[in-house]
């Protein structure tokens, strides 16, 4: 899940495990995940559904219409997450527009708020040809087509290496320059890009190392352009959730609150639930918005 902090200056998002939970029936109840904004079931593919997304599909309509009724009260969004590291939609060929209107037709008729594209394409990205961006680009405005702006939420969850310059055809800073107007945020990954990675809040939010130059918060924003506030801070909710790029609750609390003082407004995401809950985001809100 995603959960984005329900204050109108800061998004919480937490997605939903990608596992089948014992005794679980759809979502979690709202109080589980108080203090975040938009859960994100996982995931939504060009081949059909799995995890979460597919207990959805398994629920009657009347049990999804409660359940959104009771998130929507909850002051939480309801989206669900496409593709993941399941599918290479570039590389396998997939048809960006066909494939994006199903999507968007999916999430129209199971009754969700909107969709994160959560695009893990690295054999397409890496070639630095330009076909993933493109691919993005046309995905990204057929899902817009449909899914209009103020009515439907659309986001993108790009690993931050993906802002940083290094990339010749551009990576995410062409997707940001072509149709970050169609994006509601980014649920930045910052974490499995090497152990010392995005660990400290000076390589997260000012400086990051020289392997993914300028892709720290700060710098997403002035090398890429990105408002400070489209950018979310996505973190492992445990060490047990990434490979690495995990910093514990109370740390990344500190981080928040510098990032604060210096203007930024995006949010937390954190994968997954439910290692992380609503006792994770108080702690990482508690000296900024709590």
């Amino acid at each position: 899940m995603i959960l984005k902090i329900s204050d109108d200056l800061l998004t919480e998002v937490i997605y939903n495990a990608d596992a089948w939970l014992s005794g679980e029936n759809g979502p979690p109840a709202t109080s589980v995940v108080n203090g975040y904004n938009t859960l994100i079931l996982a995931f939504l593919l060009a081949t059909g559904t799995a995890d979460q997304a597919q207990e959805w599909t398994l629920l009657d309509a009347a049990t999804r219409s409660s359940t959104h009724s009771a998130y929507s009260a909850a002051g939480i969004n309801l989206m669900v997450s496409a593709f993941g590291s399941t599918e290479n939609p570039t590389s396998s060929g997939f048809d960006a527009a066909g494939t994006a209107n199903t999507m968007a037709s999916w999430v129209k008729t199971y009754g969700l708020d909107g969709i994160d594209v959560d695009y893990e394409d690295f054999g397409a990205m890496n070639k630095q040809d330009g076909s993933a961006e493109t691919w993005l680009a046309t995905f990204t405005n057929t899902l817009r087509s449909a899914l209009p702006s103020g009515q439907y939420i659309i986001t993108h969850a790009p690993v931050a290496p993906w802002f940083s310059p290094i990339y010749t055809s551009g990576a995410y800073i062409k997707v940001q320059s072509s149709v970050g107007s169609s994006i509601d945020w980014y649920n930045v990954q910052f974490y499995n890009q090497g152990t010392t990675e995005y660990t400290t809040c000076s390589g997260l939010l000012t400086a990051s190392s020289s392997a993914w130059p300028k892709s720290s918060v700060f710098e997403i924003n002035s090398s890429a352009g990105v408002p400070l506030s489209k950018i979310v801070i996505g973190k492992p909710g445990t060490t047990a959730d990434a490979n690495n790029g995990y910093i514990d609750p109370s740390t990344l609390a500190g981080c928040v609150s510098q990032a604060k003082t210096s203007g930024w407004t995006g949010g937390v995401m954190v994968w997954q639930f439910p290692h992380a809950d609503a006792s994770w985001i108080a702690t990482v809100r508690a000296s900024s918005w709590p």
